[in-house]
């Protein structure tokens, strides 16, 4: 049984939550825990599997140390390809990655743990300063992915179409992080139905970080 390293509230940890249900691929979950201790993350045996000290990581079957929940679902993906989470044209690929990853490599790392932690400790800003940042690029972020979908986004029930993928894959944990920081998201019809798409899958619901062994008020 493979490994999954990660955190409840992790947005990362969920999109792997997510992408794994999905494939109906079992994990047995390692819960490491971003506060305790000053953060288990930072750990020596945990930085031994993954020296970025960031959740998630995956140990596979097969030996491997996977890293980055991008690579981990593209790598699901691959070794598992049913269902696809790519549509089968190049361009199409193309758009779904583009806006998958104005969420993983643009907004979510202005909300990570660590950044938050810079502007607490060494900038010395205070919560409330640091949830404003937070509503901000989550906000301005999320705005993009809407004017996105307008564009390039496939008629259906989710992002891309009529079945969940990549993209909706990387929506749904940003936006339950939207709605915890306070972002308005009013104006952002197209998102907020492709969630209420999504939030009648199991896959997704069983994957939100209120349903895990780890959760915490």
């Amino acid at each position: 049984m493979m490994l999954f390293h990660g955190y409840f509230r992790s947005s990362a940890a969920y999109r792997c939550r997510i992408a794994f249900n999905l494939k109906g691929v079992s994990t047995d979950f390692v819960s490491v825990h971003l506060w305790r201790g000053g953060g288990e993350q930072k750990s020596e045996a945990y930085q031994a599997l993954n020296p970025q000290a960031l959740v998630p990581a995956l140990e596979t079957d097969d030996g491997l140390v996977l890293t980055q929940s991008m690579a981990i679902i593209e790598w699901l993906d691959e070794t598992h390809p049913e269902p696809a989470f790519l549509p089968e044209q190049a361009g199409e690929r193309a758009l779904v990655r583009g806006f998958a990853q104005a969420i993983a490599c643009d907004i979510h790392p202005l909300q990570n743990l660590r950044v938050l932690d810079y502007l607490k400790g060494e900038l010395g800003h205070d919560q409330a300063a640091a949830d404003a940042w937070c509503r901000r690029w989550i906000g301005d972020g999320l705005a993009a992915c809407e004017r996105l979908l307008e564009r390039g986004g496939a008629n259906g029930r989710f992002a891309f179409g009529d079945t969940p993928g990549l993209a909706d894959i990387c929506l749904i944990p940003q936006m339950f992080s939207a709605d915890r920081f306070g972002v308005d998201l009013a104006a952002m019809p197209r998102l907020r139905a492709v969630r209420e798409a999504c939030k009648a899958l199991p896959a997704f619901a069983d994957a939100h970080p209120a349903r895990q062994p780890d959760s915490e008020a």
